[in-house]
């Protein structure tokens, strides 16, 4: 053999040995995450630098290049850019009219809109943010969240019913609160718009800083009070240069165009959004989700990604089918980004709708510990972010799963040391993140107490601080992190936990199952909670087979996994942001009494259950509850 043959040879060895290496590794995808952030972080510094942090300044760059072009979209108004800057100007100005000053924040109670985003943007504008409050809040939880933000004025939607709730406030709000309410009204807007265009001076910008807010946003409030937390400036820029953009993307006129029904005033929805328009990528603004109204927006508005959260894949899996579903009437939708896409929907949505690519990202309004995957194919189908080698041995002591009580919320501990116990990954338990300081978590805006409980001291060594997600995956061998449950929702029934997520998954997979909300409940004189699934069957059965389910569940699930109770529902359990909701459940129990009184439309669900001694599910009323409640029975 010559000796340019053998070199040749050689390096075809080489070539074959490195592909099998990078595929089993995932090195260069590795590599390629580390050189992004390394130039987010010198993108950030010369921003610092110039005093050029404010988000304002990226989107007018964009707003002057594509300047005709199409900007926002929506079925009530579309802008170009040129006019979404022109009126973010005007409504700064207003904003300055109304004693608004650099470093406040203004409170808005709004559904969809065009016009929530050009406030959102004239707010960057003179140093300012929203403060993004649920529309569908009122009473108590409206004026607590008011409250906590510290806001002068809340500008309040027009809707009827918008308007209406916030009636039941205002007096409190105005008297004691000392906040003003505007209603964003058909005649508030011709005045604005009648406003000179004049762009408020650098004056205004140059105090924002990395820890000032671009929102402040606020959890559900599904188990109390709403918390709020600050998504941060530095945080927003974390993406880097938005000349480099990720997945594909392409801005600029016959580029990418985000579609958006999921609510602004969540993180996911209205992030999304903003974080396009300040990367020169139109936005398409639908008012709220519906699963009729859905794909005739993705096509009108010439969308190719669209945002989702929670359910909503789900609910647009349940529906009939639509005639503009089908990927001709959509020829340009190419994927789909957003969070909590179950396993049990996934590649059902994607084989139906004909939509490539799932951008699933794993994170919380908190956003210490975020994960993201790019799934273009079923390697990472189903799973929430991707490591290689080289992140997994650099992470190995960052992100750590350990055991919790899911009675009192404790980290688990060694009696001996008094150091966490560690799970494997593969085991995967709620992940702590390993941080410098509390610094790095914002916190809990204007509420200490709960901040201070997000961190745990003197987990693998004395003296060590780690932030508490709250949140339980795990890791497979391959890097693939998997969603399993949230903090809170997993149950201890026969000494064992139960992770609601896990179970849920695999009865939703069940045929005739449209959805399946699992959750622990307490039985009168048995210790921990027993497991009860609200079954919501798919349109059309008239007879389910609850025998064969019960023999899927055995088989697939852990006996102490298997639902003890059914409760069968017509609607889902959601919150505002199309995510199950466990909490008006799980507090009605099995108390057949008080049906209805959290869960709407309740009254009328029917019950089953599996009876000591019975060999299937069965009738669960009035007389089986009295047993229990009694002793009777021991399940």
């Amino acid at each position: 053999m010559g000796s340019a043959t053998a070199a040749t040879v050689a390096l075809a060895g080489i070539s074959a040995l490195g592909a099998y290496v990078n595929a089993k590794f995932h090195v260069v995808q590795d590599l390629k995450v580390r050189r992004r952030k390394q130039q987010a972080l010198k993108w950030y510094r010369d921003l610092v630098q110039q005093n050029r942090l404010s988000l304002w300044y990226a989107f007018a760059a964009q707003s002057y290049k594509h300047s005709p072009a199409l900007c926002i979209w929506s079925r009530e108004q579309t802008y170009s850019w040129q006019e979404t800057h022109d009126r973010a100007a005007q409504w700064a100005q207003f904003f300055l009219a109304q004693s608004v000053r650099p470093g406040d924040m203004v409170a808005t109670y709004l559904m969809n809109s065009a016009d929530f985003l050009v406030i959102w943007l004239a707010l960057w504008c003179i140093g300012c943010a929203p403060a993004m409050l649920n529309y569908n809040l009122k009473g108590k939880s409206l004026v607590h969240c008011l409250r906590v933000s510290g806001v002068k004025i809340v500008l309040v939607d027009a809707e009827a019913e918008c308007a209406e709730r916030f009636a039941g406030v205002v007096d409190e709000v105005r008297n004691e609160l000392l906040v003003v309410p505007l209603t964003v009204s058909a005649a508030l807007k011709r005045e604005i718009e009648a406003r000179e265009v004049v762009v408020p001076d650098d004056s205004y910008r140059d105090g924002v800083v990395g820890a000032s807010p671009t929102c402040l946003l606020y959890t559900s409030g599904t188990t109390g009070l709403p918390k709020a937390g600050m998504y941060t400036v530095g945080r927003f820029h974390e993406r880097g240069n938005p000349e480099n953009l990720a997945f594909g993307q392409k801005p600029g006129p016959g580029g990418d165009r985000w579609y958006c029904c999921m609510p602004l005033f969540h993180g996911t929805g209205g992030l999304s959004c903003v974080g396009a328009l300040t990367s020169g990528l139109s936005c398409a603004v639908g008012r709220k989700f519906s699963v009729s109204t859905f794909w005739n927006d993705i096509a009108d508005s010439e969308a190719t990604v669209f945002v989702y959260v929670g359910e909503a894949a789900r609910y647009l899996l349940m529906a009939p089918k639509h005639p503009m579903e089908k990927r001709e009437s959509h020829l340009r939708l190419r994927a789909m980004y957003g969070n909590g896409m179950r396993p049990d929907v996934w590649q059902r949505f994607q084989e139906r709708f004909g939509v490539d690519e799932v951008i699933e990202f794993f994170n919380s309004t908190e956003g210490v510990f975020g994960l993201v995957t790019h799934s273009t194919g079923p390697f990472t189908r189903n799973c929430v972010g991707h490591h290689g080698a080289l992140l997994r041995n650099a992470l190995k002591d960052v992100y750590v799963p350990v055991s919790v009580d899911p009675d009192t919320g404790a980290v688990l501990r060694n009696p001996a040391t008094q150091m966490v116990k560690r799970n494997s990954y593969n085991e995967g338990g709620e992940i702590l993140v390993n941080v410098p300081s509390e610094a790095v978590f914002a916190g809990y805006y204007n509420n200490p107490a709960a901040t201070a409980k997000k961190f745990e001291k003197d987990v693998l060594r004395k003296g060590d601080l780690f932030y508490r997600t709250g949140d339980a995956l795990r890791r497979d061998d391959d890097g693939r992190w998997f969603f399993l449950d949230r903090l809170g929702d997993t149950f201890r029934w026969k000494s064992e936990n139960v992770s609601t997520a896990e179970v849920s998954e695999i009865l939703g997979r069940y045929p005739g199952v449209a959805e399946a909300n699992v959750y622990g409940v307490l039985v009168p004189k048995h210790d921990g909670r027993a497991g009860c699934v609200a079954l919501r069957l798919e349109e059309g059965i008239e007879r389910f087979d609850f025998d064969a389910f019960l023999t899927y569940a055995r088989e697939q699930l852990p006996r102490y996994a298997v639902p003890v109770f059914v409760r069968l529902v017509k609607e889902s359990s959601r919150t505002d942001n199309n995510k199950q909701n466990k909490a008006p459940l799980r507090d009605e129990g099995i108390e057949l009494e008080r049906f209805g009184e959290k869960v709407a439309g309740g009254r009328a669900d029917r019950v089953l259950w599996i009876r000591p001694g019975g060999q299937g599910y069965e009738r669960f009323d009035e007389d089986a509850l009295g047993v229990l409640r009694a002793g009777g029975v021991l399940l």
